[in-house]
């Protein structure tokens, strides 16, 4: 009887401790190995994404040659004018919390750069929204929308809800 109480205990604690999973944050490294750089083709690299409320983008790149701006409005991200930023950031590897469901717009603060595409807009989605279908505008976003993507909240609650099933049939086994 200890061995089936040990048992129930280990299930109990294995689904504790992955109940986050269905809820997890990700968190997005902008431009992936290459980060914030004009070659990791920011915009075909976030194509296909789905970044929801909670998740995190990260931005690596180097501090003494750029700088990142959050902008206000679409025409300012289009145009690249980064004049008037409502943020700055100046750090070399800064974490950006999403925590608000609605559009960001990201850009190099160098306009050169910015109108070169270093740049990123970022549709948030609620939490538990489901991953909404992207138009590929472009031979290379369609591309780069094929490439694999982190998993989403609903997969992760899938394996989930696999695990808890097998553990409380091991339970209830146990007692059985």
């Amino acid at each position: 009887m200890a061995a089936a109480a040990v048992s129930a205990a280990a299930v109990l604690v294995l689904v504790s401790l992955n109940a986050g999973w269905a809820g997890a944050q990700v968190h997005h490294v902008v431009g992936g190995d290459r980060g914030w750089d004009a070659s990791s083709g920011v915009g075909s690299w976030s194509s296909g994404r789905v970044f929801r409320v909670g998740d995190k983008l990260w931005f690596a790149y180097s501090a003494a040659q750029e700088s990142i701006v959050e902008l206000t409005t679409r025409a300012e991200y289009e145009s690249c004018d980064v004049r008037n930023p409502i943020r700055m950031y100046t750090d070399g590897l800064d974490g950006i919390p999403l925590e608000a469901q609605g559009v960001r717009y990201f850009a190099s603060s160098r306009e050169e750069s910015c109108k070169g595409g270093l740049k990123l807009h970022v549709e948030v989605q609620p939490p538990g929204a489901p991953d909404a279908p992207k138009l590929a505008t472009s031979d290379k976003a369609v591309l780069a929308a094929a490439a694999p993507t982190t998993p989403s909240a609903a997969g992760r609650a899938g394996g989930l809800a696999a695990l808890v099933s097998a553990g409380l049939g091991l339970f209830v086994a146990v007692l059985f």
